[in-house]
């Protein structure tokens, strides 16, 4: 039975770039994400391309749904590899924000990539294996990116990534001495075809799932910026 690598927060830009890469190299492929049409679509598509994959419709933000579902996802193989690329929309204004929105926004920054960990840990361990975090620009601690996540409305998914950074962090230090990576690449701009490309993307995200392979095959950089 092949190695599994669990996608979650599948969607059409770098996750679904990395679950055809990790494809590739012969991976078994969970796509996860909320929308069950849209994955069952994506699933079929890398199907077509010989990625032996299914879709597994869940909310990241739901500890006890994160728990089920990485004890599903074992009947692909046992799993070797976790990449979270979700985050929580709302909390664009930390001023205006319901507290349901500030929850949302770590519940799946934070909460469930740990969630994910904790229970796929036996797994990773015996695989030596990999958590891949998608990371963004808007976690750094410099005046000109808070200004602008406060333009963009997008202070939620801000404080969301900058906790995010700091507990890929932790678990690098935690999971070294069980022979479990951690890495995490920092995409510094738009990627083309995602949400955020309103035409002037200029990032790949082919070349973004590139990086996350080196980084997993190498072993030897835990947090990287793209772009």
């Amino acid at each position: 039975m092949s190695k599994t690598i669990l996608v979650c927060g599948h969607g059409p830009g770098i996750s679904d770039a990395v679950a055809r890469r990790f494809g590739r190299e012969g991976y078994s492929v969970g796509l996860v994400a909320r929308n069950a049409e849209r994955l069952e679509k994506a699933a079929k598509s890398l199907a077509d391309a010989g990625v032996t994959v299914k879709a597994f419709p869940t909310d990241l933000s739901d500890p006890k749904a994160v728990r089920g579902l990485v004890r599903e996802a074992r009947g692909l193989g046992p799993i070797a590899a976790i990449h979270w690329n979700a985050y929580g929309g709302g909390a664009g204004d930390l001023l205006a924000a319901p507290d349901s929105e500030l929850h949302a926004a770590f519940g799946v920054a934070v909460v469930g990539l740990v969630t994910a960990v904790q229970e796929a840990l036996p797994d990773l361990e015996a695989q030596k294996g990999a958590v891949l975090v998608t990371g963004g620009g808007f976690a750094f601690y410099e005046p000109a990116v808070d200004a602008m996540a406060v333009q963009f409305q997008a202070m939620g998914l801000a404080i969301g990534k900058a906790a995010q950074h700091k507990t890929v962090g932790l678990l690098r230090a935690a999971l070294a001495p069980k022979g479990v990576y951690v890495g995490e690449v920092v995409v510094l701009g738009m990627v083309k075809g995602t949400a955020f490309d309103h035409g002037n993307a200029t990032l790949e995200a082919k070349d973004i799932a590139q990086r996350f392979w080196e980084l997993a095959d190498q072993r030897k950089e835990g947090s990287v910026n793209f772009g």
